[in-house]
Order: structure tokens, then C-alpha cells, then sequence
């Protein structure tokens, strides 16, 4: 009754890969401590009965973090280096303006394990790239932010280029405005530019070629 199906048995990533995603997210987890210890020291240094004890110990916190940082992104480098294909790709990722080895590292170090039979509509829901708006009860003005759902390594590391692209990039620039002039809110806009710069990321390893921000944010793009 009817023909079997028999789909393809699924092939685990290998162990150099799984061990730069570990890499990747401690890296990721290590970063956001240190953002948190800034922003102490920035309240720190902000007043006047601040002790400088108190000072000293947050920046020695800080350097303590950037030398774990640095220790575990050579890691990283160093298995990539092992792997030519891993190397193709994170060369391509860097393509991307706005985009450095630090974010690439973690986005590659993300997308290097998942099926590689995903779409980019499927990876980007993954990653979790919707807004969230609140329009009921007593929040209604709550401003939008991005979804918690799905992966927050991927998101975190895409936000940063995003900002940058939208800075630097007239192509990404011309897109997000477009897209504000519209209506939308900056973080929905944001949020638009970070899934375009998934998608480009992704067809780096897919296709194995150098993002290119014309063929994600071209004239065609804004008119859509």
C-alpha cells in the first residue's frame, strides 16, 4: 500500500565541529559577563563615593575576562585552522561588513553543525529573528524586543555586525530606513537587517562563496 519511504539517516557532526560550538558559546556566555562588569564600572565610575578599591576590582575582573576570551578564541582558530572547509567558510562570513573574526567565529560555530538540507527561512526561525510586540493589558507600551525563543548565541552574535552594516554598509542602510519609513519599529527593521545577514552567512557554508550584501539588499529588496 502505497511506496516506503526511506529518508536519508542523519549524520552527526563530527567532533572538531562540536567542540567549536562548545567554544563558541562559553566565548558567548564570557562576553555577556564582561558587558555586565562594563556597565558596573561605568556606574562605578559615575559616582563620587565610588572607592577605588571598588574601581580596581571591577577593571580586574574585566582583564581577567578578556584573557579567558582571548585564550578560548584562539581555541577556536586553532580547530578551524585544522579544517580547510571551516576555514573557507569563516573567511567568506568576514566578507560581511561589520562582521569580524570574533562574530563570525560564533555564528560559525553555530551553523557549522545544523543539517546542512535546512533552508534559510528554516535556520532563521532557529535563530529565533521575530519581534515580540506587546499590545494588551497594561503593557501596551512596552517598547518591542526581540523574541527569546530559539538560538540566543546566534542572536547575539548577529546583533552587533547588524548595527555596524547599517552604519557602514549603504545597501543595508538604504533597506533598514526603507523599512522604518514604512512604519516599522527600529528593532523590527534591526531585527529584518539580522535575518538578511543570517541568510548571507548561511549561503556562505551552503554555497561556499563570500557574502555579498548586493545580492541580499538590492533594489528589488527595497521595493518588496
Amino acid at each position: 500500500y502505497g511506496e516506503r519511504i526511506e529518508p536519508s539517516l542523519w549524520t552527526p557532526p563530527d567532533e572538531v565541529r562540536l567542540a567549536l560550538r562548545d567554544i563558541g558559546r562559553q566565548i558567548n556566555r564570557l562576553t555577556g559577563t564582561r558587558t555586565q562588569a562594563k556597565n558596573r564600572l561605568h556606574a562605578l565610575q559615575a559616582k563620587n563615593s565610588t572607592r577605588s578599591l571598588l574601581v580596581e576590582d571591577e577593571q580586574e575582573g574585566i582583564a581577567y575576562l578578556d584573557r579567558r576570551i582571548e585564550r578560548l578564541s584562539q581555541a577556536a582558530l586553532a580547530l578551524i585552522a585544522e579544517c580547510e572547509t571551516l576555514s573557507r567558510y569563516l573567511t567568506h562570513m568576514c566578507a560581511a561588513k561589520g562582521v569580524g573574526k570574533a562574530s563570525a567565529l560564533i555564528v560559525l560555530a553555530e551553523l557549522c553543525v545544523l543539517p546542512s538540507s535546512l533552508k534559510a527561512p528554516q535556520v532563521s526561525r532557529f535563530a529565533g529573528l521575530d519581534v515580540r510586540l506587546t499590545q494588551s493589558g497594561s503593557s501596551v507600551n512596552r517598547p518591542a524586543r526581540l523574541s527569546k525563543a530559539g538560538n540566543a548565541y546566534l542572536r547575539a552574535a548577529l546583533y552587533m555586525p547588524a548595527m555596524s552594516a547599517v552604519q557602514h554598509d549603504p545597501r543595508v542602510k538604504a533597506f533598514y530606513d526603507a523599512l522604518v519609513s514604512r512604519g516599522k519599529k527600529k528593532i523590527q527593521a534591526l531585527c529584518a537587517v539580522m535575518r538578511k545577514y543570517l541568510t548571507g552567512l548561511w549561503a556562505c557554508i551552503q554555497t561556499e562563496t563570500a557574502f555579498d550584501s548586493a545580492m541580499l539588499f538590492s533594489e528589488e529588496h527595497l521595493k518588496a
